[in-house]
């Protein structure tokens, strides 16, 4: 798998994961009892924002490590 084509999917699938706490969210408004949010669609929200912030954090975490090593490996005049 390529590099691009894994970040693609590794972003796409986090804000996939946005998306369907967000709806389910908002779906949990609507639901008798209307205005109350069940604790399990708490815990979905949750883990979706815990998915992508891990996505996002990783992703940015291993580029910046990569630039650094990339940075280190340049011939010292």
């Amino acid at each position: 798998m390529k590099r691009e084509t894994r970040t693609d999917f590794q972003v796409g699938s986090a804000v996939g994961m946005l998306a369907a706490g967000v709806a389910l969210s908002v779906a949990g408004f609507c639901v008798p009892p209307v205005g109350e949010i069940s604790d399990s669609v708490l815990w979905f929200f949750a883990q979706c924002l815990l998915y992508a912030g891990s996505i996002f954090g990783v992703t940015a975490y291993v580029q910046d490590k990569v630039d650094e090593l990339r940075r280190d490996d340049r011939p010292r005049p």
